[in-house]
């Protein structure tokens, strides 16, 4: 008992140090910005919001949140160890990337970057500075670089698991110039979690430790304390040719891959180190692989957010709308309305118009099966029901994906060009 005392209260301790944190919360005033610009962009694009800015970044703490205490479990029970210092220096290479591109924030760039830092190192065992470098460079030096690796590919695997739970919900649909100068539909899909993980760390005053953590042997210590590491981790892309859980599946699926192989390159490591700065290469190079994998995906398919002849396609569904009532689906076609065949937005206004209390939709699902729905209509309701539809030729404004930096968060998210919306905004990536 008085073991789960002293666990509890030193694990308590950590927590609150990590919570105090100024990472943790310039990470949530940015995961909170990055929210409000896209609550903006749908303001311009449909004049509605799809949600609340807010509402995300609450979600983002609590789902950050349980993903920390998973992966904190992992990584404690392993005994991965960062030694403070380099824990500092993981934060000080992770804002000098995010400078240039926000999807760099990822824990994958900053920790392969040190491990090939501690290789550098360790060719060099003749350089000693003085001063307040040499203990950085001498805990560099000494770092498990196989822990590192494999706090990566638990983190990774955890955002898998919340990209499969999340990221469709908060998927926040756009109009786009295709390459063959169409204007199509898509969603983008922007979702970052601020995650505290607990950390083991010798301590000549800490606890002991009822079991020998893996990556601890050959430590001497008489104890061990809980430090806090807090990170960002990140999912962002964008999809026309997918449904947004459909792309949330496949794209989990590929980070659970990422995490196993990285995974199992950083067990490797533990035993022969040659292989710690190749799992370091993995590690970004794996990332940037998906990045390519998901772009030539995208550009290999046909957009599905566009009109046909059967109909309007239905690109969104505002949430507590009349739309998410009567059970409609992004990716639906919206044959006739009040028994009137509809082809375009007018058409659809004029249907919906020509019974003012009472409507009756012919819809196509995504099988092309027919289904039909209806329901009363009162005066304060959304004119079209709910329903975001996909663009037509006369759409004002576009979004134009760009990469996006740190400094543009802080800019205007949009400007007018020949009645184009150019929002700042990664495209088609991962982190």
């Amino acid at each position: 008992m008085d073991l789960i005392v002293a666990f509890g209260t030193r694990i308590a301790q950590a927590i609150l140090v990590g919570l105090l944190n100024p990472f943790y919360w310039l990470a949530v005033v940015f995961i909170a910005i990055q929210y409000r610009r896209q609550m903006l962009l749908e303001r311009r694009l449909y004049a509605v919001k799809m949600r609340s800015w807010l509402e995300q970044t609450w979600r983002a703490l609590l789902g950050g949140l349980a993903a920390g205490v998973i992966v904190s479990f992992a990584a404690v029970g392993l005994g991965a160890l960062i030694p403070s210092s380099v824990m500092i220096l993981l934060w000080i290479i992770t804002f000098v990337l995010v400078l240039f591109r926000v999807r760099w924030i990822c824990l994958a760039y900053a920790g392969g970057v040190l491990v090939l830092l501690q290789l550098i190192l360790r060719l060099m065992p003749d350089w000693q500075p003085s001063g307040w470098m040499a203990a950085w460079v001498t805990d560099l030096r000494d770092m498990n670089a196989a822990g590192l690796l494999v706090i990566i590919a638990l983190v990774h695997a955890a955002e898998a698991w919340l990209v499969r739970k999340q990221a469709a919900r908060f998927a926040s649909p756009f109009y786009m110039d295709s390459k063959r100068g169409r204007i199509v539909g898509g969603y983008q899909m922007n979702m970052f979690w601020p995650m505290p993980l607990l950390l083991l760390v010798p301590a000549a005053d800490g606890l002991v430790l009822p079991w020998m953590p893996l990556f601890a042997e050959g430590i001497g210590t008489s104890g061990w304390a809980f430090t806090a590491l807090p990170i960002v981790i990140g999912f962002s892309d964008m999809t026309y040719t997918y449904l947004p859980q459909d792309k949330a599946k496949v794209t989990a699926s590929r980070l659970y891959m990422y995490a196993a192989a990285l995974l199992a390159v950083a067990l490797l490591a533990h035993w022969w180190y040659p292989l710690a700065p190749i799992g370091a290469l993995v590690a970004i190079a794996m990332h940037e692989w998906l990045v390519y994998q998901s772009r030539s995906e995208e550009s290999g398919r046909s957009s599905m957010y566009t009109h046909d002849k059967r109909g309007l396609l239905i690109q969104a569904v505002l949430p507590g709308s009349p739309a998410e009532e009567l059970k409609l689906q992004p990716g639906e076609i919206i044959s006739k309305v009040n028994g009137i065949p509809v082809r375009t937005k007018e058409g659809l206004h004029q249907a919906l118009r020509a019974n003012a209390a009472f409507c009756k939709l012919e819809v196509l699902n995504s099988n092309g099966d027919v289904k039909f729905v209806q329901r009363a209509m009162y005066a304060d309701e959304h004119h079209q029901l709910g329903v975001l539809l996909a663009p037509d030729d006369k759409v004002s404004y576009v979004a134009a994906m760009k990469p996006l930096s740190v400094r543009q968060l802080f800019l205007s998210p949009w400007r007018k060009s020949n009645k184009r919306l150019e929002q700042a905004s990664e495209e088609q990536t991962l982190s």
